[in-house]
């Protein structure tokens, strides 16, 4: 967490996840408010990096599968199981 600045969030929980929350702290450790914090970083962190991989594959030319005038194979053609066997 750093030297980052700490803001003080208030959540809602039922019991049964409280009481799992509570014990699982205590296991690794560490505060309720820090599993909290380092989960909800590691989700954001998790959906920045899905975010970039997006854009940099999005930002890609396109590019064509086969030369230029080449048939594309057929649906019966790619599932031939017969011609697999």
């Amino acid at each position: 967490m750093g030297n980052r600045a700490m803001k003080n969030v208030t959540i809602t929980v039922d019991e049964e996840t409280a009481q799992w929350a509570r014990q699982r702290s205590a296991e690794l450790g560490i505060s309720l408010s820090r599993m909290v914090c380092e989960m909800l970083r590691g989700q954001m962190q998790q959906e920045q990096r899905y975010e970039l991989a997006m854009r940099q594959y999005l930002a890609l030319q396109p590019r064509p599968l086969g030369a230029p005038n080449q048939r594309y194979a057929s649906r019966e053609e790619i599932h031939d199981r017969a011609r697999l066997r």
